[in-house]
């Protein structure tokens, strides 16, 4: 059987760095202790490099799990309201977590491109309890749609590559 998985190129760079930018919601894959997975949706947004990042508490589960394992996957792209689901784009990040302490001096460059994205997320800010965690791609599977798919590098991934 040939090799379904197409040869990068740069209409698929373009089509996953889009549903980066566009996405305001993930499904976050962590493994709980005992190796169980956990699925779980997560605010999304991009760091001022393009790295994804999130705004979790400490009071959730998957927390806890990136804490005690970093590795996870990420998925965004949303079905639209007509067709059928898996006819649309989506983009299945792997990655290692990393938290951004409040006394870090990126933080504060971090907040407000966190924000821009997701504005709402200004409350959570003010509790103790919630902290970013930016996600490190080390790879990714784009489905661009039926026939459409594609293994990606971190770098296919950043912005002007």
């Amino acid at each position: 059987m040939a090799d379904v998985i197409r040869p990068t190129d740069d209409e698929a760079r373009a089509l996953a760095r889009g549903l980066m930018e566009t996405a305001r919601f993930a499904a976050l894959g962590v493994l709980l202790e005992g190796g169980q997975p956990l699925v779980t949706r997560v605010a999304f947004g991009l760091d001022p490099d393009g790295c994804p990042v999130s705004l979790v508490s400490d009071l959730a589960q998957h927390t806890g799990a990136l804490r005690q394992h970093p590795a996870c996957s990420l998925l965004v792209g949303e079905p639209g309201s007509k067709g059928d689901a898996l006819t649309h784009p989506r983009l299945s990040l792997l990655a290692e977590a990393a938290f951004v302490p409040r006394s870090d001096p990126a933080h504060e460059a971090l907040a407000e491109a966190y924000l821009h994205h997701q504005p709402k997320a200004k409350l959570y800010l003010q509790f103790a309890d919630f902290s970013f965690v930016r996600f490190r791609i080390t790879a990714a599977h784009l489905n661009g749609g039926f026939g459409k798919a594609f293994r990606l590098a971190a770098a296919d991934l950043l912005p002007g590559s």
